[in-house]
């Protein structure tokens, strides 16, 4: 036999030791906080922050403010065409009055500046 090849496998064998014990406690590691790292996912994926609700909050409150003003605008041209004696109108016009009336109190109204 020859002894570079032998002692090659000899080296060879002891240094992949090495990296086979370390990848097993790498992948131990890993196992270990696995189940802590979705655990702590979850847990952020179900819960809100104040900011996100606020945004929220704030994007519902613009739906509604931009509802109000097609009301309010389609109410105006109702009650216009009323005017000119169109009884349609005048009933489509009472059912979106009844649409704001209900929309009203869900909108917050700004203070004035004086």
């Amino acid at each position: 036999m020859r002894p570079l090849p032998i002692a090659t496998l000899l080296f060879a064998s002891l240094a992949l030791q090495g990296c086979l014990a370390a990848s097993a406690i790498d992948l131990a590691g890993k196992a270990v906080t696995a189940p802590v790292k979705i655990a702590s996912k979850g847990v952020d994926l179900a819960t809100t922050s104040q900011s996100e609700a606020d945004e929220k909050r704030g994007r519902d409150l613009r739906k509604r403010e931009e509802r109000l003003g097609k009301l309010e605008r389609r109410y105006d041209k109702e009650r216009a065409d009323c005017a000119e004696g169109d009884r349609g109108a005048c009933e489509d016009a009472r059912a979106t009055y009844d649409e704001i009336r209900d929309l009203l109190p869900t909108v917050p109204v700004e203070p004035d500046d004086d």
